[in-house]
């Protein structure tokens, strides 16, 4: 039987990560219970306080304070909202509780933005991990160190698991019942649960924004150029020249600046514009020639490259008209 912490940080978390592991645990030890074997898991809180979500909503009462927990096999440590940073740096004692069992033979999974804590420990320097790709910037500057592969939904490296953003931790929950149970069991329980098993990127669910706090005011001018003439033919060279620089120097600076190429930017700015086209009703060819593309074939190679669907598909998926608009 495998024992199973989730952890009960201080600050303000997203409650249904905390629940939702201990929901689907619970359904494979009944249905084990059914079939008249034992459990695979037993599931409990570790946090250091009770702690009041969501303007005293939902009160939660960890079953153990870290200093009491002596032993696990698999800590979880759910998803922050707000100030990401602050709320890690709270948490100092479950950072060091964390490495503790980590010595110990423990494994650690972290989902959406609990991978700041997670890398708060060391444990995934060097290594694979995936958050939020709203937090994608935040990540990479507070942690250089780490592998982060923001268009992963799961990684798994050596007993160090993370998942994407939001409710995406129900597929590294499912990854886990599979490793642990077997398939017959996590194919089950995305049946019941209803959650889309396999899923393996969150591409298709981002807006590309543009990392622009890196203080290179040449290369943020040749972002703003970008971004206000993306529908027009655009020469690298020429952008350069504009900007006092050679082609090589604006190449590296624009790379070092931005974590992107300036044809890969250049890529992402036209599809993020194909993306909104199409969500807002336009045909394929109309989002197509609205982004700067006249060639489909190419607009079509890098809309699947980028997104991870094809155009045709992304538009019956999302292409919907709505009234609600999305701040970020």
């Amino acid at each position: 039987m495998k024992h199973i912490s989730v952890l009960v940080p201080e600050g303000e978390l997203v409650v249904s990560s905390l629940v939702g592991p201990v929901k689907v645990f619970g359904w494979v030890d009944q249905v084990l219970a059914d079939q008249g074997r034992p459990p695979a898991f037993t599931v409990e809180l570790v946090g250091p306080a009770p702690s009041e979500q969501y303007g005293g909503l939902f009160s939660i009462r960890p079953h153990h304070a870290p200093r009491d927990a002596s032993r696990t096999d698999l800590i979880l440590i759910p998803a922050f909202l707000g100030e990401v940073e602050q709320h890690v740096r709270r948490n100092g004692e479950l950072v060091a509780w964390i490495k503790e069992q980590r010595e110990k033979g423990a494994e650690v999974g972290s989902f959406c933005t609990g991978a700041f804590l997670l890398a708060a420990t060391g444990l995934v320097s060097g290594k694979r991990c995936t958050t939020h790709w709203m937090f994608a910037e935040r990540f990479r500057h507070a942690y250089p160190d780490v592998d982060l592969q923001v268009e992963r939904i799961v990684t798994d490296e050596n007993g160090i698991y993370t998942s994407g953003g939001a409710y995406s931790f129900l597929n590294l929950v499912l990854h886990l019942v599979e490793k642990f149970c077997g398939r017959a069991f996590a194919l089950q329980a995305a049946k019941v649960f209803e959650i889309q098993i396999d899923r393996s990127s969150q591409t298709a669910f981002m807006v590309f924004q543009g990392l622009k706090t890196h203080g290179d005011q040449a290369i943020l001018s040749v972002q703003h150029a970008m971004e206000s003439r993306y529908d027009a033919p655009l020469r690298m060279d020429q952008l350069a020249a504009d900007h006092a620089m050679s082609p090589r120097t604006f190449a590296r600076r624009f790379k070092e600046a931005t974590g992107c190429t300036p044809l890969e930017y250049l890529q992402r700015l036209r599809m993020e514009v194909a993306k909104k086209r199409m969500e807002e009703g336009d045909t394929v060819n109309e989002a197509m020639f609205a982004s700067g593309y006249g060639d489909e074939k190419a607009f079509r190679s890098v809309f699947r490259r980028i997104t991870g669907m094809a155009p045709t598909r992304y538009r019956a998926r999302y292409g919907r008209t709505t009234d609600l608009e999305l701040v970020f």
